[in-house]
């Protein structure tokens, strides 16, 4: 041993191999087991090292050599830096950025007594898994070899690979390897696996044993390529069942097992809670990942798939949904599992079949029409678990279709990085506050956009969670929707600007919302177009993420951030509560809706973008012109009605979860304005949170108004009622000492007995003394209310008397309306000089229409100052 560490080159190899025979036969000779032990591991220290020293003692070919990829064309600023720094610790390990090759040197001991490399990250297993686990093996101990073989046979396959795997739930990543085996094969002039795992002799172009045990794999999450360091452990079973995926041809080949050691542990340990095959071949081998639902365009996506999957450039697999325990002995096929695309082919009579290879080592296989299922073979085709389907029956049983593309097909990228911390649920309606990026290309051409998620720690308790909730199945891979829902959406017609509804301007182009931590959209640009793309996310359930946003093109683009389209936004948080919920302008509790004073300094183009987090709940946002400040100026007047007239712009139909009303600058009058902003809901009493998002093009101030009732007086009048054969017309006498400004409330209702009446209730919601929510208490003790009669009615203001009478405020522009939703009079000054002078003032009550016994009309006065009210009194017309 000592000549060992004296030479190089030839000469050690020598040494090696010659210390190793010697180490051999002294295990024969050797008279305790515990003595056996000991020189059996220094006998495969020894032809670990023989197999390094094989390997020629130089840097590999750099990774970017090994394959041609697109241009990264964008130099990160350090904030994107730092988030990828950020992003390399999960799960209590460090993940750091790939910056070059390993050295060799890292994958030998510096002495011949030093112990194999032990990786000390903690891999979870589930409670099941834990029963039968039998601790963590090396390859001579897994498989009872100390032989000069066994460090050939775990990294070089006699045959074609067939994997499987068993008591592992990550059904996903097996069929991922399955179907990406082609293009990991060593030898090959364009596989990938030189790229992937170290140590690798690429001058024989296969993987070597690793002489400590420690293993480097470069795989593609969390924003870039980055290191994952295992060692050669594998967690070994009591039983013949295997935690890890199996090659059954090449049964002591571990590099597939170690690579999905690797892969789980980013993803947390082996009681993996659920992937797709889409998401596993990205982290494995950075192919863009593309999902399909097979719902339509099925001719083009066969066709585009066929010639690619021709030329080398997709991996393809596929994903069930949820099936029934009878559907899956009928079918032959597992709910919730991915399978894995081993070759697609038309027949001769012009059918389209695909080859499946189902990863379960004992899995069902197709039982369908044209089904030539296997559960073992020898032949490429023939691999355990394999069976052909016509693309018909893919399109009848499977939910969907993963593809992973080259890169390669593209000559440009660039990556953004970026951080988004979620906002409040009510603006979660509106993409205010998401991520939105610009982009222009100088030709035409496919531009694919990709939005990747970076895994975090705190997913992984909330899918585990998820998983323990679950009912017992073969497969967990729809826990990830747990997790939430993410798309993208593209706008060409908001000039590269961020847009702030999802429908406003219409998109172009839009992903489905998919439970992955990647989604992909393809589009193609036209020359010199700018376009948006917005992250729309749905359900996501922690607070802040980061993500990667990627553009793959073959002509470079030229990508920002995306502008608002104004440069002044402000934003005020409120509530529709039991007190505020007025409802539509057609109803009496308007008024209470809450309002705000908006008030510009010049013509400005406005947005008012109003956004709830109640869940189907329709609301609307109106813009009023300047009538809404009182004559003085000293406060601002609350609108109690609304004519349309008085409209200066309003967000259209009401509408569930969000709303936006834009007045130009060309529409508002020159100088200052001031304006009032109504925020409600469809119908009264439905509760809730809002936003209220101002943007302009000038700085403008947003103030709410106060209550209506605020420092009012309310004087309630008796009920009035009419009877069958009376003059449909009453007053009562109004009383003020100075002058006080003043408006009247009414509104029909059953007068029940034994507490407060429906229409005095009603009366009370209207002037904001009792709440919308109150309607339901408007009724007799013990019993149900009768329906009340709808009535027109009018209600007004008058000086004096007769013919001579002046009407000074009225209800419904003058015009008789229904009541039982109540009515109300706009604020009018009551002034005692022009009483006097005008043979008094009168609270005036005219209806028309159908009595009914015990029906009646409350009216309550609401003012300033003090009112004083008389009696009704008839009025004969």
């Amino acid at each position: 041993e000592a000549k060992i560490s004296q030479a190089s080159g030839e000469d050690a190899l020598k040494h090696a191999i010659d210390a190793a025979e010697l180490y051999m036969k002294a295990v024969r000779e050797a008279p305790t087991t515990a003595e056996k032990s000991r020189l059996r591991r220094k006998c495969q220290d020894l032809i670990a090292l023989a197999e390094t020293l094989k390997a020629p003692q130089r840097r590999p070919t750099p990774t970017a050599a090994a394959a041609p990829q697109p241009r990264l064309s964008r130099e990160l600023p350090t904030s994107e830096k730092t988030i990828l720094l950020r992003s390399s610790k999960l799960h209590g390990s460090v993940f750091p950025p790939w910056e070059s090759d390993p050295d060799p040197a890292v994958f030998r001991s510096k002495r011949l007594d030093e112990p194999p490399f032990r990786d000390t990250s903690v891999f979870s297993f589930s409670s099941k898994q834990e029963e039968i686990f039998d601790g963590w093996k090396r390859p001579a101990e897994m498989f009872n070899d100390s032989g000069p073989e066994l460090y050939e046979n775990i990294m070089v396959a006699k045959a074609d690979c067939d994997l499987v795997q068993d008591i592992t739930t990550d059904c996903s990543v097996v069929a991922s390897l399955c179907a990406v085996m082609r293009h990991l094969k060593p030898g090959k002039k364009d596989s990938l696996l030189p790229t992937l795992l170290y140590p690798f002799d690429h001058d024989r172009d296969r993987p070597v044993a690793s002489q400590n045990g420690k293993y480097m794999f470069r795989l593609n999450f969390n924003g870039c390529f980055r290191q994952v360091v295992v060692d050669d452990r594998l967690p070994a079973a009591k039983t013949s069942r295997t935690f890890f995926v199996v090659d059954r041809r090449n049964p002591e080949l571990i590099w597939p097992a170690l690579m999905e050691k690797a892969y789980l542990k980013i993803r947390g340990g082996y009681d993996f809670p659920g992937s797709n095959s889409g998401t596993d071949l990205w982290v494995l081998t950075g192919w863009i990942p593309e999902q399909i639902f097979l719902q339509r365009h099925l001719d083009q996506t066969w066709k585009r798939t066929k010639s690619a999957f021709g030329f080398g450039d997709v991996v393809v697999t596929l994903g069930t949904g949820r099936l029934s325990r009878q559907e899956e002995e009928t079918l032959g096929l597992a709910g919730e599992h991915d399978y894995a695309v081993m070759d697609l082919k038309v027949s001769d009579t012009g059918e389209r079949r695909m080859l499946l290879k189902n990863p379960w080592c004992d899995g069902l296989v197709w039982k369908g029409v044209g089904s030539t299922a296997t559960q073992s073979g020898s032949t490429h085709e023939e691999m355990t678990g394999t069976f052909w389907i016509s693309f018909e029956d893919v399109v009848q049983n499977f939910e969907s279709l993963y593809l992973n593309w080259n890169p390669a097909l593209f000559t440009d990228r660039q990556d953004h990085h970026f951080v988004w911390e979620l906002p409040s649920r009510a603006m979660q309606r509106s993409f205010a506050h998401n991520p939105q990026y610009s982009f222009t290309s100088p030709a035409s051409g496919a531009v694919w956009i990709l939005l990747s998620r970076h895994f975090q720690d705190d997913e992984l308790p909330i899918s585990r969670s998820r998983a323990a909730r679950q009912p017992p199945t073969t497969s967990l891979a729809d826990v990830a929707n747990s997790l939430g829902f993410m798309s993208i959406y593209l706008f060409d017609a908001a000039q590269g600007r961020r847009v702030q509804l999802p429908g406003n301007p219409p998109p172009a182009h839009q992903s489905p919302f998919v439970d992955s931590p990647q989604t992909l959209l393809r589009v193609t640009a036209q020359p010199n177009t700018p376009y948006t793309v917005v992250v729309a996310q749905e359900g996501f359930p922690l607070p802040r993420y980061a993500f990667t946003l990627s553009f793959f093109s073959r002509a470079p683009l030229s990508i920002s951030r995306a502008l608002p389209p104004l440069e002044h936004y402000t934003e005020v948080a409120g509530a529709w509560t039991r007190r505020t919920a007025g409802g539509n302008a057609r109803t009496a509790t308007f008024l209470h809706n809450p309002q705000y004073t908006l008030c510009v300094p010049c013509p400005t183009p406005l947005s008012l973008l109003l956004t709830t987090d109640a869940d189907d709940v329709p609301v609307h946002v109106d813009l009023v012109w300047a009538s809404s400040t009182a004559p003085d100026g000293s406060r601002p007047r609350r609108i109690t009605t609304l004519a349309a007239r008085d409209v200066a712009a309003g967000s259209g139909e009401y509408r569930r979860g969000c709303a936006l009303a834009e007045l130009p600058a060309q529409q508002q009058p020159p100088g200052p304005a001031s304006y009032t902003v109504v925020v409600s809901t469809f119908e009264p009493g439905q509760l809730g949170g809002f936003v209220l998002r101002v943007g302009s093009g000038a700085p403008v101030s947003l103030r709410p108004v106060a209550p209506d009732a605020a420092g009012r007086l309310r004087a309630e009048l008796a009920p009035v009622t009419f009877r069958e054969g009376e003059p449909e017309r009453k007053r009562a006498a109004l009383h003020v000492a100075r002058l006080t400004r003043a408006s009247i409330v009414a509104r029909s209702g059953f007068l029940g007995g034994g507490g407060p009446t429906a229409a005095a209730t009603a009366a009370a919601i209207a002037v904001g003394l009792a709440s919308p929510g109150d309607r339901g208490t408007a009724r007799s003790s013990g019993a149900a209310s009768p329906i009340s009669v709808p009535v027109s009615v009018r209600v007004s203001i008058e000086y004096g008397s007769g013919p001579h009478a002046r009407m000074a405020a009225t209800t419904g522009e003058g015009e008789f309306a229904d009541a039982s939703m109540g009515l109300r009079t706009e604020e009018v000054d009551l002034d005692p000089e022009a009483a006097r002078r005008m043979g008094g003032l009168w609270l005036v009550v005219e209806q028309m229409g159908a009595h009914r016994l015990g029906q009646g009309i409350q009216v309550d006065v609401l003012s300033d100052g003090r009112v004083g009210v008389g009696d009704w009194e008839v009025v004969d017309v």
